[in-house]
């Protein structure tokens, strides 16, 4: 495997990963165009910052604004690996003037902050790697801006209860439940609803605990169970539901159901 791979979907153009386990780089001092987000997977670096030098051990997410000078010194040249998400900055115009302010300045995570923001840049490496649909990627994107942004990342977990956000949250149910065997994206989301994705995502959340990706394959995975119980091939059911193959299929059915399709199939009978 090469030790710096980056990661790039033509969907979603704004987005670009980097994983790094090369020990022997040195950076200098340098900025990139991009918002930059970076998690220490091993090792510990001493990450200079406008000025300004942080201690960045494993495990910790750390941020650079667009056009901010900052350079990066590994303590040791033996274990050192990292992440890094790059996220252009027309994109993030969708955000608020107050969200946009506070991305001018670098992050640094601590607590439960940090564990939560760590979580969603692996889940967007993960998504990357494996080709996960768009819908997943960006939500999670999403999800880890709105973190960065909001002083307590739990209100993501709150239960809506307004009757105007229940309104936005009907809207994007129907859609999915229009459309769950398709390549949604979120941008198609945000049309149909009249709302933004940053908007969207927290408010989709907080009303029914997932994302809307997750409802989606939920959706998907029901309708699998009933299609698996006629005893239909498993690779048409798979393509039928939205999957871009069966062993994507599978591994999505096996977290839900507990078992894989065959076996679920063959239990039906």
């Amino acid at each position: 495997m090469p030790d710096v791979i980056f990661y790039r979907d033509d969907a979603l153009p704004f987005l670009e990963a980097k994983y790094c386990t090369r020990s022997d780089l040195t950076y200098q001092k340098h900025f990139h165009e991009e918002y930059s987000i970076g998690l220490i997977d091993e090792g510990e670096t001493s990450a200079w910052c406008d000025g300004t030098m942080y201690q960045v051990e494993a495990g910790k997410v750390i941020s650079f604004p667009p056009h901010m000078l900052h350079a990066c010194h590994p303590m040791s040249l033996t274990s050192w690996r990292y992440k890094m998400l790059f996220i252009k900055q027309d994109w993030l115009k969708q955000l608020g003037p107050r969200e946009l302010e506070q991305l001018r300045i670098p992050f640094l995570l601590e607590g439960e902050k940090n564990q939560y923001c760590q979580r969603l840049i692996n889940q967007v490496m993960d998504s990357l790697s494996l080709g996960e649909e768009p819908l997943v990627l960006e939500s999670a994107v999403v999800e880890l801006i709105h973190a960065l942004v909001n002083s307590d990342s739990d209100d993501l977990e709150h239960s809506a209860r307004n009757s105007h956000e229940q309104k936005y949250i009907g809207r994007i149910l129907e859609y999915l439940h229009a459309h769950y065997t398709e390549r949604v994206m979120l941008e198609e989301l945000e049309k149909a609803v009249g709302i933004s994705r940053f908007h969207l995502i927290r408010l989709f959340k907080k009303g029914t605990h997932v994302p809307p990706h997750a409802y989606q394959n939920l959706l998907r995975i029901n309708h699998a169970k009933a299609e698996l119980a006629k005893s239909r091939p498993i690779a048409d059911i798979a393509a039928e539901t939205g999957f871009y193959d069966q062993s994507h299929f599978s591994r999505a059915f096996t977290k839900i159901v507990g078992v894989t399709p065959q076996r679920y199939a063959s239990s039906s009978r």
